[in-house]
């Protein structure tokens, strides 16, 4: 039913709202055609969240004055350079709402930290650290990517807009040695032999690829600092100020002053400074998986303090997130990856969630199948944990329709598949992935493509389509963290429920549905008389005898309850 809400009862809605700003239950209103809808506001579940990740230098240039530093002048091979994007680039988008647009709810953005200072010598061609998985300094954000204020602002910028940040972080390695940058001491990592990827012992203890130094992060030995880091810091004037702050985490914690120690702090110091929500953590499988118990424990304990600090800027009282990048585990293994001698459950070790490798591949089955298949394993093997879909990522050379001959299937695949989704910037602009003349995954990582945006039809409407399926996701749990039931075969239509505590969510969503007149069953979900709302075709209609009626060109439908309270 709808009524005409009074301005007493608004005022007495506005002031319920302010003051249980922190409760799940709070109100929203939206105003739309002089009928004042309130709805509950949705609680934010990583299990369902709705993730953007970018390449910090291939996103968006904020600031061009920071393009070149540390005289990363020499040719490199075709994409392998910098190129300009930014910190600030990132803020500019957030505060343009291109994320909110697009339903995103938290952003991953590759590490940030300072890169080696030369460039490789490779057969793929020369290249820089510009995808920043090359650390030389963990305490230091890269000037090429910006600034510590400049992340500040980064992620205030982002939780005003409800949207949380992960940080891309990398314990296994350094960078690789160059003519700029030494080898760090032999205390401090092993640079062979390289790994054979057969054994637990071959995955762990090597390095990932030649010369790429590996961190002793199973060792407990105490090091001293290497001798180049401690100049650079008494050149850059923080020396006492940085030996302060480890005197005072190794006393607070009892740890030995081992390596994974070290940059388990710099690593943390991001949370406790700026409340960074979480950790997108590299090359997961190539470390002792204590090692990730650990850097849990501090980030959560650093993410706690920043809370109290900072009450006016949390968000809610959820805890802090980590999600793994274990390369090449699947959701179908359930909880414990394979090594082939051992088994191991990281998410027992600190991980909510970890990259699913799978999604890529069930693509190419029907969509029921799909969403039935990851539905069942969500609240069976993987219950109270989850996954992160995606299709299309900055390492992974067999991603779902390289050519991008059908953005739209992709959407409909990653942002209805049950579990949290990550969009890899220019899945929504259909970015090209096949770039001629580049070496490897090179051609994953080209510019965004901002200016088809602006001058290719084909391309908003692509992009149109992602942020309807985006923002649907973002405003209803039962999507991402649901249970799935198919309620006709054809046309195609299911139903999504999420219940916990006292939220309830339920939509129902058809998928190549037929142009013009269409009747979609709903019986059994929705009873008759309930009035809905299809977001992507902007109709409302009423249930009858089981079933809903549109009339329009559109293949997909996104049903969602239309109430209306006194």
């Amino acid at each position: 039913m709808k009524y005409l809400i009074t301005l007493l009862t608004l005022i007495s809605l506005i002031a319920s709202c302010k003051s249980e700003k922190k409760e799940q239950s709070t109100l929203t209103m939206v105003v739309r055609d002089s009928i004042v809808e309130v709805k509950k506001q949705v609680p934010f579940v990583w299990d369902g969240a709705n993730i953007y990740f970018l390449l910090t230098d291939r996103f968006n240039n904020g600031n061009p004055n920071n393009d070149m530093n540390f005289e990363r002048g020499n040719p490199t091979g075709k994409l392998r350079g910098f190129m300009g994007g930014d910190i600030q680039g990132i803020t500019k988008k957030i505060e343009e709402g291109y994320f909110s647009d697009l339903g995103i709810n938290a952003i991953w953005f590759t590490p940030v930290v300072e890169q080696i200072h030369g460039d490789t010598d490779e057969a793929t061609g020369n290249t820089y650290g510009y995808h920043g998985y090359w650390a030389s300094d963990w305490t230091a954000i890269d000037p090429n990517f910006g600034t510590k204020e400049d992340l500040g602002v980064l992620v205030q910028s982002a939780h005003k807009k409800g949207i949380r940040v992960l940080l891309d972080v990398v314990l296994n390695h350094t960078g690789p040695v160059t003519a700029k940058d030494p080898v760090w001491p032999k205390e401090w990592v092993i640079t062979d032999p390289t790994c054979a990827y057969a054994t637990y012992e071959n995955t762990t203890n090597c390095t990932l690829v030649d010369n790429l130094p590996d961190i002793l992060t199973a060792s407990n030995e105490a090091v001293k600092l290497p001798d180049a880091l401690l100049a650079k810091w008494k050149k850059e004037g923080r020396l006492s100020a940085e030996l302060d702050e480890l005197q005072l985490f190794f006393d607070r914690t009892g740890y030995p002053r081992a390596p994974r120690f070290y940059i388990i702090k710099w690593l943390t110091d991001y949370v406790n400074e700026f409340g960074v929500d979480g950790f997108r953590v590299d090359t997961v499988k190539h470390v002792n998986e204590n090692a990730w118990a650990e850097l849990y424990k501090e980030a959560s304990y650093s993410f706690k303090i920043w809370k109290k600090k900072n009450p006016k800027h949390t968000l809610d009282d959820t805890p802090f997130y980590m999600v793994g990048e274990v390369y090449n585990y699947g959701i179908s293994g359930g909880r414990k990856f394979d090594f082939g001698d051992k088994k191991v459950d990281y998410f027992d070790h600190g991980f909510h969630s970890l990259i699913n490798f799978e999604l890529k591949n069930d693509a190419l089955n029907g969509y029921d199948k799909i969403f039935t298949k990851y539905s069942k394993l969500l609240h069976t093997k993987l219950k109270n944990k989850s996954v992160v879909n995606y299709l299309t990522s900055h390492d992974d050379g067999q991603p779902f329709d390289q050519e991008r001959k059908d953005p739209i299937r992709a959407a409909n695949v990653l942002l209805l598949t049950p579990g949290a989704s990550q969009v890899y910037y220019g899945d929504e602009t259909a970015r090209n992935l096949v770039i001629d003349s580049t070496q490897g995954d090179a051609t994953l990582r080209s510019f965004m493509n901002w200016e088809e945006l602006d001058s290719l039809p084909q391309t908003k409407k692509t992009l149109a389509h992602w942020q309807k399926l985006g923002t649907f996701r973002n405003n209803h749990l039962a999507i991402g963290a649901g249970k799935h039931e198919r309620l006709s075969k054809k046309p195609y239509v299911f139903s999504r429920t999420y219940i916990k505590d006292n939220y309830k969510d339920k939509v129902v969503v058809g998928l190549d549905l037929p142009k013009g007149k269409k009747s979609l069953s709903v019986k059994g979900f929705f009873g008759d008389g309930t009035t809905l709302f299809d977001t992507y075709s902007d109709t409302e209609v009423i249930v009858t005898n089981g079933k809903i009626m549109l009339d329009n060109d559109f293949d997909i439908a996104l049903l969602e309850l239309k109430e209306y309270v006194d």
